[in-house]
């Protein structure tokens, strides 16, 4: 089981998800009405503590590991993240069930989250690939996880069912260990870029 941890970096701190966020990630999902994203499975405000306790269950069961994503600059919660479909054995893991804030997004704060995610992955756990995974008619969550460096494996067709009732295609994503050292070193330039 991987046990839960905080990730820190310079922007942002990835913390182990716990109850008590709930009021910051009620707000955060207002900002943008995120859970009106048809092809997405944000939570609305009202269903965020059970939610919260869901992401907990699966970590108990160990196939998860949610963090809150602190942004230091303005000192809340401002949005969710996993490790998802953890398999020890390969060992491999998923990145996904991430939402932020609309305010935050398109800034550097996914670039930093995603980095500190695959470098705990990929060089601490030993992993020898992480996955991606998004509704194909996602563009803008397809075009971030293609900014990331991670390649598309493929197009899992009638994957699952969306929360409208519609069937959803999902784009698998992933990044390998041997590909690690040139997306590291890219998610690295990126955000110094932006400084």
């Amino acid at each position: 089981m991987i046990e839960p941890l905080a990730l820190h970096g310079a922007a942002i701190i990835l913390l182990p998800l716990a109850v008590a966020h709930r009021p910051d990630l009620e707000l955060a999902v207002r900002d943008g009405e995120l859970w009106r994203l048809w092809y997405t499975s944000v939570p609305r405000p009202e269903d965020m503590l059970a939610e919260i306790q869901r992401r907990l269950a699966l970590q108990a069961q160990g196939s998860s590991l949610p963090f809150a994503v602190f942004d230091r600059p303005s000192g809340r919660v401002v949005g969710m993240t996993s490790y998802l479909n953890i398999d020890r054995d390969a060992p491999r893991l998923e990145i996904g069930a991430t939402w932020y804030a609309q305010s935050v997004q398109r800034t550097a704060l996914n670039t930093e989250a995603k980095l500190l995610l695959l470098r705990h992955a990929l060089e601490t756990l030993g992993c020898l690939a992480v996955e991606f995974r998004t509704h194909v008619l996602n563009a803008a969550s397809r075009r971030a996880i293609e900014r990331l460096g991670a390649r598309l494996d493929g197009i899992l067709r009638c994957h699952q069912r969306a929360r409208d009732g519609t069937i959803r295609d999902s784009c698998v994503y992933s990044i390998t260990a041997p590909e690690w050292p040139a997306v590291r070193s890219h998610l690295a330039w990126q955000l110094e870029r932006r400084r």
